[in-house]
């Protein structure tokens, strides 16, 4: 019979339930359940729909009790840096505010004043993201500050799930790592930084790894459910959870963890925190046994999706269904054969300017950026995507020379797992621009990897070498080379 784990893996946009099993030695998928991610404005903020997310989560697990198929253990996953506060009840305190609202805004200067930013680099190897948690609780700190004032104890997005789910309140590092609050060197929250910044250092607790057991689910639930389950730790942070995914072989592959995101980068024994680095803008995320994630946040397929929500109607700017709207509905792969007719068009623009967070219309941003360097200005959808697609591929070639130069090593391949690996196109023109192997696969590289730390803490799995040797005998990986 087999024996099955639940990844619960929540995007930005959704979330979704996956059970796994090892079956012949092969890793075998199911998808059981998917549900909704939404942002709604609450008290002048950008928030998750906390509750939404939490009935999508329950709603997941009653579906695995309705085929019959009992999970021995769960772990959860989801993006990082945003969080919510309990009071001394385990009350939930405000909103969880979003990464992509703009209350961070001039933040940086507020921490830079107490510590400059090549120290705080040097401390938490994070890369400065204005969306980071260490800015979002000084802002917090300016705006409400009796909300840190009742606070006992912080919970990032996955921390506070796993609570709810077992009454247990863990601090999960991977997820931690994200905030620019732990130290790169001792992998616990600097509790010395975090003092300095006047905030309440009672609110942060030993930081727990992936493999740990939270606990099991509370009674409420397993009676709203029908079953028991262990709750575990995997990477919480769905990129260190899609990490563990990429079946790489050797050293000198570049792992790309391809969605909302683009993640790209490699992984180290040890952080790198020179002012090189820095400067380069890389970062030192925490992994499933101290594998440091060292990587580019590069802004990846968000600009494809804001501008396919735009075309569709489903994007409103300033209150009104976008100018752009004309009635199509444009599917992915419509846009990518636009942009193949558009092949020749030449501008580029720099994905990762803030302009492209969070834009009332991403292709006015888009638009507006070509117009202001100098370069022709993308009219028609093909144009438009077709600049995103070459602004990508190239992003990707200029990290890959950053890394080597870092590194001091020469990267032979790019392995891409997550859901972007499923486009061709950019994998083609990524291979072009780069001049390396681009070896696409599994699509499901986060909920891989957070099954694969639960089942090695069953130990249905040896390590990660066997759960990479299983990975490549069970999934479809496709391989792109350089055209002529």
């Amino acid at each position: 019979m087999a024996k099955y784990s639940l990844a619960i893996d929540i995007g930005a946009s959704s979330g979704r339930h996956i059970l796994g099993c090892v079956q012949d030695g092969k890793l075998v998928l199911e998808e059981v359940f998917r549900f909704d991610n939404r942002q709604v404005h609450r008290n002048g903020h950008d928030c998750w729909d906390v509750q939404n997310l939490w009935d999508g989560i329950l709603g997941g697990l009653k579906a695995c009790s309705a085929l019959g198929k009992i999970p021995e253990t769960i772990g959860i996953d989801t993006w990082g840096v945003d969080y919510v506060l309990l009071d001394e009840n385990d009350q939930m305190i405000g909103d969880a505010v979003a990464y992509r609202d703009s209350r961070t805004e001039g933040m940086d200067k507020v921490v830079d004043k107490i510590i400059p930013v090549q120290k705080l680099y040097e401390k938490t190897g994070i890369q400065k993201q204005l969306f980071n948690t260490i800015y979002q609780l000084v802002a917090l700190k300016k705006e409400s500050p009796e909300q840190l004032e009742k606070a006992a104890y912080l919970l990032l997005i996955p921390d506070y799930f796993n609570f709810l789910l077992t009454g247990v309140k863990k601090q999960e590092y991977t997820i931690a790592s994200t905030s620019g609050l732990v130290n790169a060197r001792t992998k616990e929250w600097d509790l010395d930084l975090i003092d300095s910044l006047g905030i309440p250092t009672r609110i942060f607790d030993h930081l727990s790894m992936p493999g740990d057991v939270v606990g099991h689910l509370l009674p409420e639930i397993q009676e709203k459910i029908g079953y028991d389950a262990t709750v575990l730790l995997p990477p919480t942070h769905d990129t260190g959870s899609a990490y563990l995914a990429v079946p790489a072989k050797d050293d000198y592959a570049v792992y790309l963890s391809s969605g909302t995101w683009s993640l790209l980068g490699v992984e180290n024994t040890e952080p790198i925190t020179t002012e090189e680095s820095r400067l380069q803008n890389f970062t030192n995320e925490g992994g499933a046994w101290y594998r440091f994630r060292y990587l580019q946040n590069i802004m990846g397929l968000w600009m494809i999706q804001s501008v396919r929500r735009e075309l569709n109607g489903t994007a409103y700017v300033q209150g009104r269904v976008s100018k752009y709207t004309d009635g199509r509905k444009w599917s992915f792969p419509d846009l990518v054969e636009a942009a193949k007719g558009a092949q020749s068009f030449p501008s580029v623009v720099d994905v990762n300017e803030d302009r492209f967070l969070a834009p009332e219309s991403m292709i006015d941003a888009i638009k507006d950026a070509c117009r202001e360097s100098g370069q022709p200005v993308p009219e028609s959808v093909g144009e438009i995507m077709q600049t995103i697609y070459t602004s990508l591929s190239r992003c990707y070639k200029e990290a890959i020379e950053g890394l080597e130069k870092l590194t001091g090593k020469h990267y032979t391949s790019i392995n891409i797992v997550g859901g972007g690996c499923q486009d061709m196109y950019l994998n083609q023109m990524t291979a072009n621009a780069t001049g390396l192997m681009v070896y696409a696969g599994p699509v499901e590289g986060t909920a891989i990897g957070n099954l694969i730390v639960q089942m090695i803490r069953q130990g249905q799995i040896r390590d990660l070498a066997e759960a990479r040797h299983i990975i490549r005998n069970s999934f479809d990986i496709k391989i792109v080379s350089k055209e002529d």
